[in-house]
């Protein structure tokens, strides 16, 4: 399959085409978040207009699964480059052969610790588009993974914490999730590379123009202009105020109303738009296996 160009779609263009139909089969899973795709083989290439169809569907429901892609390393590279540049991730374990796939490989001497909602890389400058995630091996039960639809999460907030809100920026850190796995010398390169990144607390979706939620309890350690921004009586107050604050913001992902829950089956392949959701590995499963190789598409700067 050779790669082509990514092509982005502009919020005046997905209001246009949003009632559109797609040249393949779509089951929404939820009403909120979540749809199963049919009629796609990613073993085959596709054109423009149908990859236009996908990143159309993405931007509409957020995540997107597909059962039975039984798909190569290469051929998981070459479509999820498809969608745009894929980064190597610096911390975790890369596929020998294809830098951009991380490999998750989990058993009875590795218990996975990705069970807290989060964005991917949101402590980048530029955090990802999106995410292509696909089951190896997983277990007859257990080890689902849960996508939180972030837009909706800010949509229904109280007016008054909009207001609150709509000035704030936040800090995201790397260091917190996975500093303590590292020696001191290998935190100090990471430290240098990847400082902590301001980012607003509701950001702007690109493509379609929603206002999302923009903080994660994996990465987002607390504002960096909350003093400024937010008034309060005394010194005393203002620690506990911000911490409050943050707690709630973070709790807006756990609402099972923006959810949806997959149970993996080998040979599925999740794609997500990081931009718009956070997600949470179940572990549940453990000393079981589970096997998953994930590309993470480079994305824009928030605004």
């Amino acid at each position: 399959m050779q790669a082509t160009a990514p092509a982005s779609i502009s919020p005046q263009i997905y209001r246009e085409l949003e009632q559109e139909p797609f040249p393949f089969t779509v089951r929404r899973c939820t009403p909120t978040i979540g749809a199963e795709v049919e009629g796609i083989d990613f073993r085959e290439a596709f054109d423009h207009d149908t990859y236009l169809s996908l990143r159309r569907a993405l931007l509409k429901y957020k995540v997107l699964f597909f059962r039975k892609q039984a798909i190569t390393p290469a051929q998981h590279v070459a479509v999820a480059r498809r969608f745009g540049e894929l980064e190597v991730h610096p911390m975790f374990t890369n596929h020998p052969e294809h830098p951009e796939l991380v490999v998750f490989g989990r058993n009875d001497k590795t218990r996975g610790r990705e069970n807290l909602y989060h964005s991917d890389v949101s402590w980048r400058e530029i955090p990802s588009m999106g995410s292509m995630l696909r089951c190896l091996e997983c277990p007859e039960v257990g080890g689902d993974t849960i996508w939180i639809n972030m837009a909706a999460a800010y949509e229904n907030l109280p007016q008054e914490m909009k207001d609150r809100i709509a000035s704030l920026k936040a800090v995201h850190d790397a260091m917190p999730a996975f500093g303590a796995a590292l020696s001191e010398e290998k935190y100090a390169e990471m430290r240098a590379k990847y400082p902590p990144m301001v980012h607003p607390v509701v950001r702007t979706h690109p493509e379609t123009g929603e206002k999302i939620l923009f903080v994660n309890e994996a990465f987002t350690t607390h504002f960096a202009n909350f003093a400024k921004e937010q008034p309060y009586r005394f010194g005393s107050d203002f620690r506990p105020a911000e911490l409050d604050l943050m707690q709630y913001l973070y709790r807006q992902a756990a609402a099972p109303e923006y959810q949806v829950r997959l149970r993996w089956q080998p040979d599925t392949i999740a794609l997500w738009d990081n931009r718009s959701t956070q997600h949470y590995a179940v572990q549940d499963y453990f000393p079981a296996v589970r096997h998953m190789n994930r590309a993470t598409i480079i994305g824009d700067r928030p605004f």
